[in-house]
């Protein structure tokens, strides 16, 4: 099978959704299938990058500032044409590539499937303050149910994000596909440390977190209202 994974911003950005991309891809190629990732360059004459994995198709976009992140409105021709041929899509973020999907694939019945892997609002208001508003709680709450009715399945990776979707109106059918995590680093026995080696007592009750510690993880206004 021919797999197109669209995102809006792709390697060298560093994030849980670059990670969940990459790990995908990774594991349906040694399935078989031939993956293939749509994304927007992020190559400049300051920091030029080389993507160090095969098929990754990007087109030209516009610099959000010094944001890092490029966005366009379109796909190269040869970047369309190939999604084109794809048996599938997976739409990883909902602004800019869901559009696209919507655009390129929907009118050739090429299947569209939508993981929603975060708080765009939430997102906006720590990154992109200048747009803030234009991608606030209430356009939210119009764009993302119409949006995930013209496509074909909705995924959350947790029930947690299914409920956020569904108190925005999400009202199309929703499956729970938890992230998966490569294990195979962790299996090594010489990193394996016992909560001792850090001073701890055995029966300290330990708190851990696993995630990139970014401003957006820590604000109370989302927490109060949604969890």
């Amino acid at each position: 099978m021919r797999i197109g994974m669209m995102a809006d911003f792709y390697k060298p950005h560093i994030s849980g959704v670059t990670n969940v991309i990459s790990l995908n891809k990774n594991y349906l190629e040694k399935l078989g299938h031939e993956v293939f990732v749509f994304t927007f360059s992020t190559q400049n004459k300051d920091h030029p990058y080389t993507d160090d994995e095969s098929n990754v198709i990007r087109s030209p976009g516009i610099s959000m500032l010094d944001t890092g992140f490029n966005f366009n409105v379109r796909y190269s021709q040869q970047a369309r044409r190939l999604l084109q041929s794809m048996d599938l899509v997976n739409v990883h973020h909902p602004i800019l590539s869901g559009p696209l999907a919507i655009r390129y694939c929907r009118s050739r019945g090429i299947p569209i499937v939508f993981t929603n892997h975060t708080r765009y609002d939430l997102y906006a208001q720590i990154y992109l303050p200048a747009v803030a508003e234009v991608i606030s709680e209430t356009a939210l709450e119009v764009y993302l149910p119409a949006f995930c009715r013209l496509i074909n399945l909705v995924i959350a990776p947790s029930a947690g994000m299914r409920n956020v979707l569904q108190r925005m109106g999400v009202d199309s059918e929703i499956i729970i596909v938890p992230n998966g995590v490569d294990i195979e680093p962790f299996r090594s026995p010489e990193k394996v440390q016992n909560r001792e080696d850090f001073g701890f007592k055995p029966n300290d009750i330990l708190l851990m977190y696993f995630g990139r510690l970014g401003p957006e993880k820590t604000c109370r206004k989302w927490y109060s209202k949604w969890v």
